[in-house]
C-alpha cells in the first residue's frame, strides 16, 4: 500500500500533505491509497486552466498584495500561493501554482 502511495506522490496525483491523511486512513481501514483518494476526492489539481482561473481570482481579491509583490516585496509571493492552496483546500499542485504565479 505504501509503495502505491509513494508512486502517486511521484506521479503528481497527490501532494505530500494529502499523502499524510491518506496514510492515516490506510492505517485505520486497510484500504488502498487509490480507493481512499477516489472516495474522499483528494486528487491533486494539476489542470493548468483550472489553476489559472483560481490564481486570477486570488490576484483580483488581493490587489494590495499584488502591488507589494510588483514593487519588489518577494515575501508576499508565499501569501498568494497560500491563498490558492486555501481556495483549493490544499489540493492544488504547489509546484504548478509556483510556476503559474
Amino acid at each position: 500500500h505504501l509503495v502505491e502511495m509513494l508512486k502517486m506522490i511521484e506521479a503528481g496525483k497527490i501532494s505530500g500533505k494529502i499523502a499524510k491523511s491518506i496514510f492515516e486512513e490506510m492505517f485505520k481501514t486497510g484500504k488502498m491509497p487509490e480507493e481512499i483518494v477516489e472516495q474522499k476526492g483528494l486528487k491533486q489539481i494539476s489542470d493548468i486552466d483550472k489553476l489559472t482561473d483560481i490564481i486570477e481570482q486570488v490576484l483580483k481579491e488581493n490587489p494590495e498584495i499584488v502591488t507589494q509583490y510588483l514593487s519588489g516585496k518577494m515575501q508576499v509571493f508565499n501569501f498568494l500561493v497560500g491563498q490558492v492552496m486555501k481556495k483549493t483546500k490544499g489540493k492544488a499542485n504547489p509546484k504548478l501554482v509556483n510556476e503559474l504565479l
